[in-house]
């Protein structure tokens, strides 16, 4: 098992889609927590505010640990914000956590 960096970036005016399945995309969030493969997610609010309102978000990331990289682009292939066409690409990477 080792660490993977998912960034999914959104399409421009995506805060409607993405709150429709939101529920759903926390879900899988959750699952990897409970199994204590996540060590982060959260988005990336379109403004320099931590509540960006109707400006939404630009995208995700999520940091996770998965088998191979395989496994990783397969989850990120299955979020719900891939599947709607909320992310219009998506980036997975392996990462390596040197601190804290």
């Amino acid at each position: 098992m080792m660490l993977y960096a998912i960034v999914g970036e959104d399409k421009p005016d995506s805060l409607e889609s993405r709150m429709a399945v939101r529920a759903e995309h926390l879900a899988r969030l959750n699952a990897l927590k409970d199994e204590g493969r996540l060590l982060m997610a959260g988005p990336f609010p379109a403004i320099d505010s931590p509540d960006p309102g109707p400006a939404g978000f630009t995208g995700s990331l999520v940091v996770a640990e998965f088998a191979s990289l395989a496994d990783a682009e397969a989850w990120a292939a299955d979020d719900p914000y891939t599947r709607t066409g909320v992310f219009v690409r998506t980036m997975v990477k392996p990462y390596k956590k040197v601190l804290p």
